[in-house]
């Protein structure tokens, strides 16, 4: 790390106050370096009479309109190391005024339908910006780097280390979270006919189904739980199949119901398909391992009240598997925030890890992850 000082012989400088944030970081570029980043970090503090100033790292969102855009911008407004890069909204799909921004910043979030997006990363000529892309356009491209760090070591260093980054789908992580250590682990064959059943709030939807929800006049339909994606032919299908290493895309049933966020993804297993059969207990402890040293993974039993709320994690980055069943059938289910680890919440911790400032930066609030 260089620091750099401006009028070092100014009067009345709190040096506490400069010790303190030289110490900060000082311990951002060592977790950088434990990331395996290339942690090239300058930074530039300026001495008046009245403060010390630092500069942040520069971040704009490409398309802070939509649900996860306005998210994201709600969770950066709070964030201690970034400003955010602001764009003139009769100018937010103007090429050249978003080509200057996307330059202009350490990291652009693309929150983007996929057509647009591969035009945005078009605009970037920045050699040292980080693109991190919401859409599905990149999840499965040559190039880009699958954001989910829990994963393996290795995924959390392709992250640190990454300048391409595409965010991981809903459905898919909590699919992926499943699925990921049974291949891993070879608990489960790669041709193993996985089945997935994925309930979410309406929030997944964007502003058009919210609105459709939140309307008082809406459709009686709108009072049931709605199967979706009949076809059976999701987005999120390549990036479940190529991710985890399966030999074929599960069958996939996605279900939105009357609650705004949370989501429950259950994946079920019949044993003796299994590569070994293992009991509820037995897969506890496996996942449990694989998932060991996360801060917002958690591995549980079945609940003792007989019930799995998709809302249980709502408002928070954090995702619990329960693993549930008997030595027959096993259900593992992965319950989170659709707008936190499903979206909003995953893309702020891949950009903490792409700057070098830890997962959960600025994700916490006392004991609560947000």
């Amino acid at each position: 790390m260089q620091v750099l000082f401006t009028n070092p012989c100014i009067n009345h400088v709190d040096y506490r106050q400069i010790l303190h944030k030289i110490s900060k970081l000082l311990k951002t570029s060592s977790q950088a370096l434990d990331n395996g980043r290339n942690a090239d970090i300058i930074c530039l503090i300026h001495f008046t009479n009245e403060s010390v100033k630092i500069l942040k790292f520069k971040v704009f969102i490409d398309g802070a309109e939509g649900t996860t855009g306005l998210q994201l911008r709600t969770r950066l407004s709070a964030h201690g190391e970034i400003s955010l890069l602001e764009i003139d909204p009769d100018l937010r799909k103007d090429p050249s005024e978003r080509r200057k921004l996307i330059n202009q910043s350490d990291v652009t979030f693309l929150c983007l339908p996929d057509a647009a997006a591969k035009e945005a990363v078009g605009l970037c000529e920045n050699p040292d910006t980080v693109i991190i892309d919401a859409s599905t356009a990149h999840r499965t491209a040559p190039g880009w780097v699958y954001g989910f760090p829990e994963l393996s070591e290795d995924h959390r260093k392709a992250i640190a280390a990454g300048k391409r980054i595409a965010n991981p789908g809903c459905h898919a992580t909590g699919f992926i979270a499943a699925v990921y250590p049974l291949i891993k682990h070879g608990v489960a064959p790669k041709d193993y006919p996985f089945t997935c059943h994925s309930v979410t709030g309406y929030s997944g939807g964007g502003k058009k189904m919210i609105a459709q929800y939140e309307d008082e006049s809406r459709a009686h339909e709108l009072d049931s739980p709605r199967q979706y994606g009949l076809g059976l032919n999701h987005k999120h299908l390549p990036e479940m199949q190529v991710v985890t290493g399966i030999s074929e895309p599960p069958v996939f049933n996605p279900i939105v119901a009357d609650f705004y966020s949370g989501m429950c993804v259950s994946v079920p297993l019949v044993t003796r398909l299994l590569n070994k059969k293992v009991t509820p207990e037995e897969l506890i402890d496996i996942y449990a391992e694989h998932y060991s040293g996360s801060s917002l993974i958690s591995v549980h039993p079945a609940p003792d009240s007989g019930f799995l709320p998709a809302n249980d994690v709502e408002k928070t980055c954090r995702l619990k598997i329960f693993v549930m069943g008997n030595a027959e059938r096993i259900t593992v289910a992965a319950v989170f925030d659709n707008l936190g680890k499903g979206a909003s919440g995953a893309a702020v911790q891949n950009m903490n890890i792409a700057l070098g400032i830890g997962d959960t930066a600025y994700l916490e609030e006392g004991d609560r992850l947000l």
